[in-house]
């Protein structure tokens, strides 16, 4: 089958790689129908991988139908149209029975819980997927939501609800979000619909500040972003901070703008071993802080039901749509968040 590989720093390459198949009685394969480029990919391309392994399939977030089972598989047949999660569940453990697949107690590491991370698990950027544990890591689709709606809710907007969640936005409150790629525009949306009276958005880039303010975002203007937020805040600060980029300086930014007792939660994929934590200011300020993984199987849900319901619009925030053999240059313009690049899908089948 074709699929797209990881050979180094901006090497993704579009090739034959071996056809999945179900090895275990349990698994599941999916012919990919769509699949999504996530910003952690990024991470991937631009050289800092969570493995060091080269070679492997990439991707994690995708939809398709199923074409193959194992014999203990009961609830998925051939035919049936499937959200894929992002995070993969052992299905034995108390934490996965529980749905919080990201502390799956019987992963030896990281790269065992998502696809297309390493060769342990090869990722959904290609025409099939083998799918594990499938009864377990697979979600029926219900009628209503759209190839792009889905593959946005495999992971963006669970990741971006999880924030939203661990921030605990109550109803009328001011939350900001920083990064607006598809994960901070979906928590933008998970804000509103937590009850949030305003949702400030600060971003780099003009173009997704301005396609921000179209959701009802309020882009934060200005070179001095920490001035311009206690500008539109009055001088206090937002109640609820999530932050979806993961560097230093976005963690700072949010932990030195968030009001006094505020509450920070970081859903940005950190790889920074050494980030200088200012304790002092943070018990001055008596603030919550939390940061984590998403464990999709946990929060999608209520998202499927908002989603089918009209109170979030996941499909919003794709942006662009690509054949697979055009992956690379897919990665390419992901990367350089140009053409008002937000989310970008990758159609196998074309």
């Amino acid at each position: 089958m074709k699929a797209l590989t990881y050979h180094g720093r901006h090497d993704i390459r579009y090739g034959d790689v071996p056809d999945p198949a179900v090895t275990s009685p349990t698994d599941a394969v999916v012919q990919v129908t769509a699949a999504g480029i996530c910003g952690s990919d990024l991470h991937i391309y631009r050289g800092n991988p969570f493995s060091p392994e080269l070679g492997y399939t990439t991707g994690h977030e995708c939809v398709g139908v199923v074409v193959d089972t194992g014999g203990q598989v009961t609830r998925f047949r051939p035919g049936d149209r499937v959200l894929v999660p992002a995070s993969v569940g052992c299905a034995q453990c108390r934490s996965c029975a529980a749905g919080f697949t990201a502390r799956c107690e019987r992963a030896t590491s990281s790269t065992e819980l998502c696809y297309g991370v390493s060769p342990q698990l090869p990722g959904s950027q290609a025409q099939t997927l083998a799918v594990p544990y499938a009864d377990v890591n697979l979600v029926h689709l219900p009628e209503g939501i759209s190839d792009e709606a889905a593959v946005v809710l495999t992971d963006n907007a669970p990741t971006a609800w999880y924030g939203c969640r661990r921030a605990r936005i109550r109803p009328g409150e001011t939350v900001l979000v920083i990064g607006l790629g598809p994960v901070g525009l979906m928590a933008a949306q998970s804000a509103f619909a937590m009850g949030a009276a305003r949702v400030l958005g600060a971003d780099l880039v003009a173009e997704r500040r301005a396609f921000a303010a179209t959701l009802g975002v309020e882009p934060v203007e200005g070179e001095d972003a920490r001035t311009a937020i206690r500008d539109m805040t009055g001088g206090r600060g937002p109640d609820a901070v999530v932050e979806a980029v993961g560097s230093d300086a976005t963690i700072q930014l949010a932990l030195k703008a968030v009001r006094q007792a505020g509450r920070v939660s970081v859903v940005g994929v950190s790889q920074s071993k050494a980030f200088p934590f200012h304790m002092g200011m943070a018990q001055v300020k008596e603030l919550e802080f939390a940061i984590g993984l998403c464990s999709v199987h946990y929060e999608l849900p209520p998202l499927i039901a908002l989603a089918r319901a009209g109170r979030i619009n996941p499909e919003v925030v794709v942006s662009h749509r690509f054949p697979l053999s055009e992956g690379p240059a897919a990665y390419e313009l992901f990367a350089g968040r140009s053409d008002g690049v937000r989310k970008i899908l990758l159609d196998p089948t074309r």
